[in-house]
């Protein structure tokens, strides 16, 4: 018995354009966000769902809300999913973070598994949690189809559990773009990824198509 988990990330949100860091910061989506929102849940209405829920932080919220509607569920709050806690990091430029925090930006980039954010999280406290999530999830929607609304750092780190690799190998995963879809499924003895981080649907919209920072 196959289950199955549908990670999307939220759409576009203003920090996400201007590079800003916000990870509990509850930041709104933008215009373009919106849309993008749009295409992925035209993506996902063919899709059987089961269940859905999301990170209690308004943009991945408005992101399962407009998947659910075709679905006609309701989306239940889980705050497991949450962004990582930035701590200091919270509303700083990233251009800017090498100046402010160079040594825990140094651990962000080169041994992320490492990171402890000042005042904020560590990665490893951040994957207990989410692990708690999604093993809740599993024991509780066994052969279903869940789909989770959360965040960039969050699929990352999913990802990476998925894929049965420990938190240190945690920079062999790629981001995922804004509103992508990331497709995992349990079969009863471990996790595999079928989908990585799909933006197709996306197109002229994509958020980090344009950008350079995540290649």
């Amino acid at each position: 018995m196959k289950t199955r988990f549908i990670f999307v990330r939220h759409g576009e949100a203003s920090g996400n354009i201007d590079r800003i860091f916000h990870g509990f910061t509850n930041s709104e989506l933008t215009k373009n966000g919106r849309q993008q929102i749009e295409r992925t849940a035209l993506r996902l209405s063919e899709e059987t769902i089961d269940y859905i829920c999301s990170s209690d932080l308004k943009r991945a919220y408005e992101t399962a809300k407009k998947i659910a509607e075709p679905h006609n569920l309701t989306v239940d709050i889980d705050p497991r999913f949450r962004e990582i806690n930035g701590g200091l990091w919270e509303n700083e430029y990233w251009a800017q973070l090498p100046d402010l925090y160079p040594e825990s930006y140094k651990l962000w980039l080169e041994e992320p598994h490492a990171v402890c954010l000042p005042k904020g999280e560590s990665m490893a406290a951040f994957f207990d949690r989410l692990l708690q999530g999604l093993m809740s999830l599993l024991n509780t929607h066994k052969g279903q189809t869940i789909c989770i609304a959360t965040h960039g750092t969050a699929i990352r780190v999913l990802c990476c559990y998925c894929k049965g690799k420990p938190l240190t190998e945690l920079n062999d995963i790629a981001w995922c773009d804004n509103a992508s879809i990331t497709i995992a499924e349990h079969d009863g003895t471990g996790f595999h990824v079928v989908v990585d981080g799909d933006n197709h649907h996306l197109a002229d919209i994509s958020t980090i198509n344009d950008q350079d920072w995540w290649k």
